[in-house]
């Protein structure tokens, strides 16, 4: 509740006018100057009031004349909340920004570490099978897999020969192979 110092003037009629703020007075001679610009003047007071002082009171509760304002919000009332904020919310955007890429940058390097490992699994099982393929065909591994699949070896062999006239001729004399139990290099 505010408080006013208002101030009621009697006229010479006897009745009040309508209230008006007070403005202090004091006692002190009133100056003026020229606008040639000489140096100031006292005017003197002539005589005493006619009018009677008015009288001041303090009156509760009265409203305000003029119209209420309306509370401003408080990014108006401080002109640099807006630039604060947009500059916090561009360090916090960045931050976030920054941590999400670090973090596919580690989901990354450890694909890339687990591809390399499995890579490096990859060609060490690409020598072992190319150590065996370079091991198992020399002619007494392959010997050794025809003996034990129960293979025997080929005997002499004979060629047949065709002419041109169609005629045949057999060169050599073809040999049966031995039996699986009598052949030199088996059991």
């Amino acid at each position: 509740m505010s408080t006013r110092a208002t101030a009621r003037s009697a006229s010479p009629s006897g009745r009040t006018t309508s209230p008006r703020t007070a403005t202090p007075r004091t006692a002190t001679p009133r100056t003026t100057t020229h606008r040639t610009g000489g140096a100031p003047r006292v005017a003197p007071r002539t005589g005493a009031r006619t009018t009677p002082r008015p009288e001041l009171r303090l009156v509760p509760g009265v409203p305000a004349t003029r119209g209420r304002r309306r509370p401003v919000p408080l990014l108006l009332r401080h002109r640099r909340a807006p630039f604060v904020l947009l500059v916090v919310g561009l360090l916090v955007g960045t931050t976030l920004a920054l941590l999400v890429l670090n973090t596919a940058t580690a989901v990354d390097s450890l694909k890339a570490t687990q591809l390399r490992t499995a890579n490096a699994d990859r060609a060490e099982q690409l020598q072992r099978l190319e150590q065996q393929v370079v091991s198992g065909s020399t002619s007494t591994e392959i010997a050794r897999a025809a003996d034990a699949a129960g293979l025997v070896p080929a005997g002499v062999a004979a060629h047949l020969v065709i002419a041109p006239d169609g005629s045949s001729v057999l060169r050599g004399t073809p040999e049966p192979a031995p039996a699986a139990g009598t052949a030199e290099g088996g059991n």
